[in-house]
């Protein structure tokens, strides 16, 4: 591959999703197989059937094709690295800090496009971030309200 200086581009998207629990509660929902609870279609497979699903090292694979790894796991936050073959790759962060009674997850998506081709699609997901996050926080509230 031959990238011009001006290629690939690169994006970082940062916000907050408030989640109506306390950070032990909130960060389970964050990991591949909490995010099931309310990520609908979420459904990741693990080629070496971990039994951790949050361990760094950890590899997990979903519908859209992305390759995901657990970089780093701390007691408030979970880091992960994801590619996305011939579009995408970058890291994932999900930090959580009290508010209250209630979660701040900082939420950081760091991307870099892997073909010219690719930068006008990771322009519209950086441009549609703030309501990435929102559906997150809207799926979130209303999966906790049914008791998920």
């Amino acid at each position: 591959m031959n990238f011009s200086s001006s290629c690939p581009s690169r994006v970082v998207c940062a916000g907050t999703v408030r989640v109506p629990l306390p950070v032990h509660s909130a960060l389970p929902l964050f990991t591949p197989r909490g995010e099931r609870r309310w990520a609908d279609g979420w459904d990741p497979a693990f080629p070496a059937g971990d039994a951790d699903d949050s361990a760094p090292g950890t590899v997990f694979l979903t519908h859209d094709e992305a390759i995901w790894m657990v970089a780093d796991r701390t007691e408030r936050s979970l880091r992960y690295a994801r590619a996305l073959p011939g579009v995408w790759a970058g890291t994932v962060e999900v930090r959580c800090e009290p508010d209250g009674e209630q979660t701040a997850a900082h939420v950081t998506y760091d991307l870099t496009a892997l073909d010219v081709g690719q930068r006008a699609r990771l322009r519209e997901f950086a441009d549609g971030y703030t309501a990435f996050l929102g559906e997150w926080e809207a799926e979130i509230g209303a999966a906790l309200a049914r008791g998920c």
